[in-house]
């Protein structure tokens, strides 16, 4: 299905996430985090490991769950370096 996927633009590049370095600098279970947003603990594990991109609302409830700007988890990365 199409949100199964990195989501590429037009122009190179793709939506990723830095959540895995955050959790583990914060000591954070995905589980955890997984239940603060309303999503599958399979779910958040996808999106940790950037197999897919997530929607803005859930996007927006991780930053709020983890207090951060959405722009300071999620970035667009080249697709060379995919």
């Amino acid at each position: 299905m199409w949100y199964n996927r990195v989501i590429r633009s037009d122009w190179g590049m793709a939506v990723k996430n830095r959540l895995e370095n955050i959790l583990a600098e914060r000591g954070i279970k995905q589980t955890w985090l997984a239940n603060q947003v309303g999503v599958t603990r399979q779910t958040m594990s996808n999106l940790v490991k950037n197999r897919y991109t997530t929607s803005t609302d859930i996007g927006l409830k991780i930053a709020y769950v983890l207090n951060m700007d959405f722009n300071e988890i999620f970035y667009l990365d080249d697709l060379e370096e995919l």
